[in-house]
């Protein structure tokens, strides 16, 4: 791939780059006081304009509809009011934790005459590109100001209008509280600058994060030059052994689906134990269809229960349907559950419903995913009650953060050797 210039961006999306390079540097050194002081701030101001948000998702809605943008996006796009009321609550709670910058942490060896260690620092600017969900960005931007980071938005062209009002708000709480205003940047589509312009501004941007569909997380996987941690959503397996709950199965299947608007984790494959009893698939194929669910299955299953099942595609086990939409096939035994799961899950959330330890113990040592969830239902929530975590999504990735994408995420480690003047 030829490196594009940091020319290629427009103008105009080209200072807003700097901008937030700019701005970076200085949320650096900014005392931790200051920073939850803006994101209270942004809370406030979200508060202030809530009815503006509210209208301005309401012509996005209007033109959505108009264009034919896929329902699925509709839906990822549509702010209700307690939406918009969680989005205010969670930015106040960010504002609330404890800072988690320039925390000392051990480090990993001593060198002689010396003392070693390690703190958290920012990891400078970050590009969510996202598309729908206007809500995400007003979250994004307080976990990147709580760790000291600037933050690039390049939304969808169908949350233009309430994107641009939201980060009106969010650089109103900036400039009120003295933070620099290149902290948060909106890159609006209108102004012709590609996604691949600004993934490709590695001197400028330290992480790029996409958020929506398979096919945007690609889309950027292929073009950037700059650190992308990818995001993942759907394409969840279930194994359901011999010995495990009716009750537990369904539970945890429409638990995970019940997220809302993102149900990032929810179970789309169930993978069944050839042991398991065909009244209790019976059971469970006509509560999940009472619910709204449409059922597929692999050729054997679909065979003994034509009238429950259709028949899913090679192609379809290893896809995100991002619907209520679960496949089922029958596998030997959990070995062959667990080959199968690696092969063809997202590898972010897998799950396992069991009455056996020795299963669950197989299971949490053979599936190379992000989460494992056993006899739990996997339904993720952004803004946990317990505990100080606040997420914006989860990612399958190796290398960068894996798991739930909160607050750590953004940090990186700083070594310091400190001497003690002998030489």
């Amino acid at each position: 791939m030829v490196k594009m210039s940091a020319y290629s961006l427009a103008s105009d999306s080209m200072t807003a780059v700097r901008s937030a390079y700019q701005a970076s540097l200085e949320l650096a050194t900014a005392k931790g006081v200051d920073r939850s002081l803006g994101i209270q701030a942004m809370a406030q101001a979200l508060s202030n304009s809530f009815d503006d948000i509210l209208e301005a998702n309401t012509l996005d809605l209007e033109a959505s509809r108009e264009m034919a943008v896929p329902e699925i996006a509709i839906e990822w796009l549509k702010l209700t009011p307690e939406r918009l009321q969680t989005t205010i609550d969670i930015l106040q709670r960010i504002g609330e934790l404890s800072d988690p910058i320039r925390r000392v942490l051990n480090s990993s060896h001593q060198l002689d005459r010396a003392q070693t260690y390690s703190q958290l620092m920012p990891l400078g600017t970050i590009a969510l590109i996202y598309e729908a969900f206007p809500d995400l960005g007003a979250i994004a931007a307080g976990l990147c100001l709580k760790t000291g980071n600037s933050l690039i938005l390049r939304g969808g062209s169908e949350a233009s209008n309430s994107n641009a009002v939201i980060v009106q708000a969010l650089k109103t709480a900036l400039e009120d509280t003295g933070l620099p205003l290149g902290s948060v940047e909106l890159l609006p589509t209108e102004q012709g600058s590609s996604i691949q312009d600004l993934v490709t501004q590695d001197k400028y941007i330290n992480l790029v994060i996409p958020y929506g569909r398979p096919s945007l997380i690609q889309q950027v996987m292929q073009q950037a030059t700059a650190p992308v941690l990818r995001s993942a959503m759907g394409n969840c397996y279930l194994y359901w052994s011999a010995s495990g709950s009716l009750d537990m199965t369904r539970w945890a299947i429409l638990d995970s689906h019940a997220s809302e608007p993102d149900p990032v984790n929810a179970i789309e494959k169930v993978l069944i134990d050839r042991n398991q009893k065909p009244s209790c698939l019976s059971m469970l194929w006509n509560s999940l269809k009472e619910k709204g669910f449409e059922l597929r299955g692999d050729a054997e299953l679909v065979d003994s229960f034509p009238d429950l099942l259709v028949l899913a595609t090679e192609a379809e086990w290893s896809q995100s349907y991002l619907h209520k939409i679960v496949a089922f096939k029958l596998v030997d035994d959990l070995e062959e559950g667990i080959a199968w799961i690696n092969q063809y899950s997202s590898r972010h959330a897998d799950c396992l419903v069991t009455e056996s330890y020795q299963e669950s113990r197989q299971f949490a040592l053979g599936i190379d995913s992000a989460s494992l969830y056993i006899n739990s239902s996997p339904r993720f929530c952004r803004n946990p009650k317990r505990g100080d975590a606040i997420f914006l999504g989860m990612s399958n990735q190796k290398g960068l953060r894996r798991g739930a994408i909160g607050l750590e995420t953004f940090t990186t480690l700083k070594q310091i050797v400190q001497g003690n003047a002998e030489f």
